[in-house]
């Protein structure tokens, strides 16, 4: 095994006698099985190497790795020069390996929670028990709590009852500027909901979410952004499918493209949404809705060459994965548009926007400009108000035009 990872078999020996020896090969084992390269595992085994060596000089064995422990051996480390690339990261993960194992000390309890923290939390409980709203979408009004609060209290005690409808307007007309209306609009909602929660919780006596101003609601006011023909074409062929990785994004991007998904909705789906016999893809979608959607034969073929020859065998059933070690689920819907910039870039496409949901406006626009009815695109898309979906109204110019005045003075 030591010429495996490329260290030297005296230092592998060695490794046994030490007191982290015991757990060697425990932890390569769990480091293969997550997908690991055995450059990494390499760097893994050297840190325990070094570890397990200092501990043995010091005389206190495994129950040395108490936080004035690591205090001192990184002291140690720093005299003798500074970690090697992935040793730091290396450490932590081998610090809680050791401790799930029970051969270090349990972590020390974290720190009491500050008052902003304790509030934080229970606005969140509050939003997933009783206003049943998905993970991923209370995370999007947290941000409010950790803005709004520190700007009126600093430091000192949170007193809610001293809140005034000034402070409320004040703190709307300083952060609504900072970005679009699109930004502004999503500040005034969330101190909404934070406001009409501090009330329920009669933590306040008025109703301070009356006084948040509105912002305009140009809700036609933009045309959607959509990409140009024929890109759709292009960044699906800039997929390399003789790899992992183009074989992965390839089936991202075709979700994306022939079934308008959300960013959110691919990050979530896993093995189990996939009903092969049926040829239907179940999501779980914005509110926490369940959904069906027929899997077009493009679609499940490249999902399929994904599974069979992409995705690497491991415990998650998240559907598409990460492709460095640990092997796990994509991060949040930000990771999957990160990803398809990433993609439009390579592929050397300027798009008015880069993020997942571009594809999801160009497959309507495209589908209007078949032919397709707003009603028709409405359902694909699973609107659920028909005022959404008549936004794309604005991009069918070919029936609009007829309508257009002339312009005074202009071309005949």
């Amino acid at each position: 095994m030591a010429s495996r990872y490329s260290i030297h078999p005296h230092i592998w020996q060695r490794l046994y006698h030490g007191p982290l020896g015991p757990s060697v090969d425990a932890l390569v084992a769990l480091l293969e099985e997550q997908g690991y390269c055995p450059h990494r595992i390499a760097i893994h085994v050297r840190v325990v190497a070094t570890l397990s060596g200092w501990l043995e000089r010091q005389g206190d064995g495994a129950a040395g790795l108490t936080p004035e422990g690591l205090a001192r051996y990184g002291r140690s480390r720093q005299r003798r020069g500074r970690l090697r690339q992935g040793e730091a990261v290396a450490l932590r993960r081998l610090l809680a390996f050791l401790r799930a194992r029970g051969v270090a000390p349990a972590a020390a309890p974290p720190p009491p929670q500050s008052a902003l923290q304790q509030v934080a939390e229970a606005f969140e409980r509050y939003l997933v028990r009783e206003r049943g709203l998905a993970r991923t979408t209370v995370q999007n009004y947290l941000p409010i709590v950790r803005q709004f609060l520190p700007e009126h209290f600093d430091q000192g005690p949170i007193r809610f009852a001293a809140l005034t409808p000034a402070d409320i307007t004040r703190f709307v007309q300083r952060h609504a500027r900072e970005g679009s209306v699109g930004r502004a609009r999503l500040i005034v909602t969330r101190l909404r909901v934070f406001l009409r929660y501090l009330q329920l919780r009669a933590a306040i006596g008025t109703d301070l979410a009356a006084c948040v101003p509105s912002v305009a609601p140009w809700d036609l006011a933009d045309v959607p952004k959509s990409l140009a023909r024929g890109a759709v074409r292009r960044v699906l062929a800039d997929c390399n499918r003789r790899t992992p990785a183009g074989r992965r994004d390839y089936a991202i991007l075709l979700l994306l493209a022939r079934l308008g998904l959300r960013a959110g909705e691919v990050v979530g789906l896993t093995l189990d949404d996939l009903d092969w016999e049926a040829g239907r893809l179940h999501l779980r979608s914005k509110g926490g809705r369940r959904e069906q959607l027929p899997l077009p034969a493009d679609v499940g073929a490249a999902v399929a060459a994904y599974l069979q020859s992409g995705r690497p065998p491991c415990a998650s059933r998240r559907l598409f994965l990460r492709l460095r070690a640990p092997w796990g689920g994509l991060g949040d819907a930000s990771s999957l548009s990160t990803l398809v910039a990433r993609r439009l870039a390579h592929a050397g496409i300027q798009a008015p926007h880069t993020g997942a949901h571009v594809f999801r406006h160009t497959l309507a626009t495209t589908l209007l400009r078949h032919g397709a009815s707003l009603a028709e695109i409405g359902a694909l898309l699973r609107h659920r108000s028909p005022n959404t979906t008549a936004l794309y109204a604005k991009v069918d110019f070919a029936a609009l035009r007829p309508l257009a005045l002339p312009w005074p003075g202009g071309g005949r």
